[in-house]
């Protein structure tokens, strides 16, 4: 581990406060190379990759663990990694996957079929996670061993899809995980805090909260694409919650990137000697879902007064324009996206009208809007949202919480805020990963916040997804799209800009559509050191 890291960092903010115009470089030179500082707003509860996932969580996953495919680009393309190629049936029905056979876990022991069956066979038994991307087409005892470096998957029915969630499926060491069990849990607890992986870092230190340590492993498998002399010895993930701080920090040379400035910032700092944006056009959408099952947003009309009455051009004001407003729940960027006719905008005169046939045609209630604590832009909205809902005498409380307590408390009807701020980005280039968030069979799941329950909805979907015919498929999306803005689940808000803000020395930064909120890929990162 870097021992002395975080000693020389909090020494260098001391040091430096004096000097912002000339930082020194928050990395640490060491023995083994240098050691890189990402800031981000976000904790990680759970390391486990069959358990969970959301943008940092995803972020160190990566970091430590394999899978048979990878996405990489913009466009998002599917590479193969793990697996060197591929087959599929005429069917669709059976994939064959045909492995590597130079991969090693960090103990030393061969990624094989065994443990692609294994880790594939754990997250469908748990259920968790990762499982609603496959749980409808494959089961357990549908993966199966053809030799030690092929393995074989026979789907229940075809499922287009099926390739590009795979990327996300991570590999665990059957051995590791096994010996680590308790009362058959699958090793939950173990790999709660701990890895089992073949990634291109092992994991250091966990103080939950404070620090997340990557190590690299020199003799990663896959090489390094920055070259044995670039690649980083490590990563550290600090937790810095407020902008302001991410701002200080990367500006006193104690962070080497960030993720969540306010949009001010970015254009504030974009100014400072040594210091690059990356700004990029992706998939990620904003909504203010609503709880359609439970209290006041239960009344469709209630939730499309909200609608009519916000103030949508405000939504872009907050990202100094660097967003665009949502013309359909699925993003424009994505296959089968069309522009939905008569998606809300602010009129509010339409929005008096279906008040007045709401269960609250006087107004008279408050509601709260939940967010992420620290996240500016979230409770910049919910600001707009309070000044929208005024002519409608309805009133905005406004709640900053902790994203793994928003989690669990919108896992449950019961617990579901009537309006919580969400940012999804999809987790595959096909649509289904879209138009499922609207399934029912996704009511628990952090994007499905509002528990929508569409029949028809629901049956399209499930025969969008089981079609390899495209031009069936995009009628399907198309009338799925037109439905879910008619039932107004949420305010469709807009697509924010993905941005970061780096050190310029700080190299191979590559961006990817399908990566969440501040997610980055760390493996292609290094320090162009002076």
């Amino acid at each position: 581990m870097f021992g002395k890291i975080i000693r020389n960092i909090a020494i260098a903010g001391l040091l430096a406060s004096s000097v912002l115009a000339t930082p020194a470089g928050a990395f640490e030179r060491t023995d083994k190379g240098n050691v890189i500082v990402f800031g981000g707003r976000q904790a990680i509860p759970v390391l486990d990759p069959h358990i969970r996932y959301d943008w940092s969580t995803r972020m160190m996953q990566q970091a430590v663990y394999d899978g048979l495919v990878k996405y990489e680009g913009d466009p998002a393309v599917i590479k193969p990694w793990l697996a060197e190629k591929w087959e599929t049936s005429e069917d669709g029905k059976t994939w064959t996957f045909h492995l590597v056979k130079n991969a090693k876990f960090h103990n030393g022991d061969p990624v094989n079929a065994e443990a692609i069956r294994y880790s594939f066979e754990r997250g469908l038994k748990l259920n968790k996670g990762v499982a609603w991307m496959l749980k409808d087409f494959l089961a357990p005892e549908g993966i199966s061993v053809v030799d030690d470096y092929t393995v074989k998957f026979e789907l229940k029915a075809p499922y287009t899809p099926f390739l590009s969630f795979l990327p996300w499926w991570y590999i665990v060491n059957p051995a590791q995980v096994k010996a680590h069990e308790v009362d058959g849990d699958y090793g939950q607890k173990w790999l709660t805090d701990n890895e089992a992986g073949s990634g291109p870092f092992k994991l250091g230190r966990w103080e939950p909260n404070v620090l997340y340590e990557a190590e690299a492993v020199a003799d990663y498998w896959k090489g390094w694409p920055q070259g044995d002399a670039n690649r980083p010895a490590g990563v550290i993930y600090k937790i810095i919650r407020e902008p302001a701080a991410q701002k200080a920090a990367l500006q006193r040379g104690e962070a080497d990137i960030v993720e969540g400035l306010t949009p001010d910032d970015y254009v504030q700092i974009a100014r400072a000697k040594g210091i690059a944006i990356e700004d990029h056009k992706g998939m990620t959408t904003f909504g203010i879902k609503f709880n359609t099952q439970q209290g006041p947003t239960a009344d469709i009309n209630l939730r499309k007064a909200i609608a009519y009455a916000m103030d949508y051009d405000a939504l872009i004001q907050v990202y100094n324009g660097a967003a665009s407003l949502e013309t359909s729940p699925i993003p424009d960027a994505m296959k089968g996206h069309i522009d939905v006719p008569g998606i809300p905008r602010q009129d509010l005169a339409k929005a008096k009208e279906y008040l007045a046939k709401s269960g609250y045609p006087n107004g008279g209630i408050t509601l709260p809007y939940v967010h992420v604590a620290g996240l500016e832009e979230a409770r910049r909205i919910g600001l707009v949202l309070l000044d929208s809902l005024k002519p409608l005498n309805i009133n905005v409380e406004i709640k900053p919480e902790q994203w793994p307590n928003m989690v669990a408390n919108g896992s449950k009807v019961e617990t579901s805020p009537s309006m919580t701020s969400v940012y999804t980005t999809p987790v595959s280039t096909d649509p289904d990963a879209v138009a499922y968030q609207y399934h029912k069979n996704s009511w628990g799941q952090y994007f499905a916040m509002m528990f929508y329950d569409n029949p028809k909805v629901t049956e399209m979907i499930d025969k969008a997804r089981s079609s390899s015919n495209w031009d069936e498929r995009a009628k399907l999306y198309a009338d799925i799209q037109t439905q879910i803005v008619a039932d107004q689940p949420e305010v469709f808000g807009m697509l924010q800009n993905r941005r970061w803000a780096r050190r310029d020395y700080l190299q191979g930064f590559q961006f990817s559509p399908v990566r969440f909120t501040g997610e980055v890929d760390i493996y292609p990162l290094w320090v162009k050191a002076e």
